[in-house]
């Protein structure tokens, strides 16, 4: 027994400084032709370097003394034929089984490159992508992730800023399982990335999955990007659609920053300047109200009463803060009340950003206050998982990411 591996023996074991090398073999048995099924009569062993985790620190080689047979039927074409053990190499392998595995986890947990992984086995890029491919594909055909899904996300990943003719897409799209367990906590699973970033990306593969998987999503959450929108409408009629918290919120602080520096163009006639009331403040608008000390409120007071002019700020500012104080109430009934009343003003309001913004979420008012009516449904996981995931790494090939 070698670390978990059945039938497999360990002969002896020799460290260097910074090599692990373990010979390994299995016991004896009878042999029957693959083809023929005659006993086959042994041809001695040869012996197989195969790379295994590393360990401590040290490369791990196993020195594999494979067994060999010859078939005695003269009229069988088998001929010559060598021991396989699944479990501790694929046939004509040289990077053992449970080294393939440990790689896959690295690349989904660790954000490993393919390079990387190679240099911890001792081994070229080359051999390293060879040796885990065929198991990232075999993982990226099973279709058995997409049972159960009852939640749904979606969010766009940058895979590259090269060249698209020569790496391939530029923009993914990847959907992600948000579904809660029975403690109501989401758990979030990548199921798959797309090339493309439009409403065809996402509604083709919603087509894909069938129409048994579409039937059971009851949430679908997203940012505030119309294309997604429309393959929800079209493909999850059943479906709500819930906008993002944390994207509702970013745009009322986009509202503020643009205000200030408009304000600050109006007002001084450049840009802000070490020195500049509403420069020293750009940070403090962008905090929630909740998290000011004392003195940087004091700093805020200071600023916007520099000048008249600066009133468009705050109260801009109060409106963000008014945005995201509808996400941060515990009862969602008085934060459905909040998110309601902004649906009323913000559109009215005299400043043209904060009215923009009111425009922006009166078209979204059905996913927007859904937030409120699904246990606060929102798209979070899936920008943890998207934002996390690696660029470009030379492997002209983005299906790995589906064996998450």
């Amino acid at each position: 027994m070698l670390l978990g591996l059945p039938g497999v023996q360990v002969e002896a074991v020799e460290r260097e400084a910074d090599l692990l090398a373990v010979t390994v073999s299995t016991p004896w048995r009878l042999m029957g032709c693959p083809d023929c099924a005659v006993v086959a009569a042994s041809r001695g062993r040869r012996m197989r370097r195969l790379h295994d985790v590393p360990h401590a620190g040290a490369r791990v080689e196993l020195l594999w003394r494979q067994r060999l047979w010859r078939c005695p039927d003269l009229g069988c074409p088998r001929g010559m034929f060598s021991e396989q053990v699944p479990s501790l190499v694929p046939a004509r392998g040289s990077v053992t089984t449970r080294a393939i595995g440990w790689a896959i986890e690295q690349l989904r947990r660790e954000h490993a490159t393919i390079s990387g992984l190679g240099r911890q086995l001792g081994i070229a890029w080359k051999t390293a992508w060879l040796a885990i491919r065929p198991e990232l594909e075999r993982l990226a055909a099973d279709e058995s992730r997409f049972a159960g899904v009852t939640s749904l996300g979606v969010d766009e990943h940058i895979w590259h800023h090269g060249d698209p003719r020569r790496k391939g897409p530029k923009e993914l799209t990847g959907m992600v399982d948000l579904t809660r367990d029975e403690n109501g906590r989401p758990h979030a699973r990548l199921l798959d990335l797309v090339p493309g970033r439009s409403k065809k990306a996402y509604a083709d593969w919603l087509t894909q999955r069938g129409e048994a998987f579409r039937a059971g999503i009851g949430v679908a959450a997203l940012d505030p990007f119309g294309g997604y929108k429309s393959a929800i409408d079209d493909e999850l009629a059943d479906a709500v659609a819930v906008l993002d918290a944390f994207h509702v919120v970013k745009l009322g602080t986009q509202a503020v920053d643009e205000v200030r520096r408009r304000v600050q163009q109006d007002t001084t006639g450049h840009r802000g300047r070490k020195g500049d009331p509403l420069y020293g403040i750009q940070r403090l608008l962008r905090a929630g109200a909740e998290n000011l000390t004392d003195k940087q409120l004091n700093r805020l007071a200071a600023a916007i009463e520099a000048n008249d002019a600066h009133q468009e700020v705050y109260i801009a500012w109060r409106c963000a803060q008014d945005l995201r104080a509808a996400y941060r109430t515990r009862d969602t009934t008085h934060g459905r009340a909040l998110a309601e009343q902004t649906l009323t003003t913000f559109h009215t309001c005299p400043i043209p950003e904060i009215a923009r913004l009111g425009r922006t979420l009166r078209r979204w008012r059905e996913a927007f206050l859904a937030y409120f009516t699904t246990g606060r449904a929102n798209n979070g996981g899936t920008e943890a998982i998207c934002e996390c995931l690696p660029g470009w790494s030379g492997t002209g090939w983005s299906g790995w990411f589906r064996s998450r």
